[in-house]
């Protein structure tokens, strides 16, 4: 995830919180004075964002040594160490902020995902995440919903043709909205449809539709739409799927269930760094 996007968005984080300097660092330190830090986690998570976090530190100041103590997507326990550090102290501190919030951020959203796949494990049905993303932060975002164990929906409006209501109710049917995306998209590009009734299900499979999106129907209607689609079309659920509720939408014949809450509903995980002076030059 180190791609020139991440490194502009470190960029701004860091003219943001630091770009008038750390005045209170470096009253206190001089520049040979060094120090020691750890970063642990304060609950039980799973770790991402680790090499971001560590680009934040050498991008404050180059003689910041890191060194990682996890990998992203492993399981971390409260109290355990995922990241030593050893450089000038006022440096460190500058860095802490930045770093924590990246690393907090998507340790958050890798978690988060982490409970959904595992609430669907053994069903068959993969669990993706939707654009519902922080604005720039998609595809680091996106990268710990892949770290957490779910996967991803597209990342832009150009990946493949989805078809939503308002689209439905400017083209003025969903079949000519088929058919006109059909004419024009590139012909290994599948077809998606949203249909929020039994007779827009019934539409899209007479369409053609590739994809089929289930849209804010009942685990009943859920149930009932797959036995009309009848393997016609891979079938997505969306909307109104909670954490409570994922087992009941998980039913055989859904083959994804997309989920907004892995990224916009999720908790930054606890984090801290911890710093102990090391030695004087």
């Amino acid at each position: 995830m180190l791609t020139p996007r991440t490194d502009h968005l470190i960029d701004l984080a860091l003219e943001e919180d630091a770009g008038l300097g750390d005045v209170t660092s470096r009253a206190i330190f001089p520049p040979r004075h060094r120090s020691r830090a750890i970063i642990d986690a304060k609950q039980d998570l799973v770790i991402c964002g680790l090499d971001v976090a560590a680009l934040v530190f050498t991008r404050v100041d180059p003689a910041i040594k890191v060194s990682p103590l996890a990998r992203d997507g492993d399981r971390v326990k409260k109290g355990a160490a995922v990241l030593r550090l050893e450089g000038p102290t006022a440096a460190l501190l500058t860095a802490e902020r930045t770093a924590l919030n990246f690393l907090q951020r998507l340790s958050g959203v890798a978690t988060q995902a982490r409970r959904y796949a595992d609430a669907v494990a053994g069903t068959g049905v993969r669990i993706v995440d939707t654009r519902k993303t922080t604005p720039g932060w998609r595809a680091l975002e996106k990268y710990a919903v892949r770290t957490g164990g779910c996967c991803n929906h597209r990342s832009s409006l150009g990946e493949h043709v989805l078809i939503k209501d308002n689209h439905i109710a400017a083209a003025g049917s969903l079949t000519k909205a088929v058919r006109l995306c059909r004419a024009a998209a590139p012909h290994l590009a599948k077809i998606e449809v949203e249909a929020k009734t039994t007779a827009e299900v019934k539409e899209a499979c007479r369409a053609g539709a590739d994809v089929i999106l289930l849209d804010n129907m009942t685990p009943a209607q859920v149930r009932a739409a797959v036995k009309l689609i009848a393997g016609r079309a891979t079938v997505e659920v969306s909307g109104g799927v909670k954490f409570e509720t994922l087992r009941d939408y998980a039913v055989p014949g859904v083959d994804v269930i997309s989920i907004g809450a892995l990224t916009h509903s999720a908790i930054a995980a606890d984090l801290s760094l911890d710093l102990q002076p090391a030695r004087k030059k």
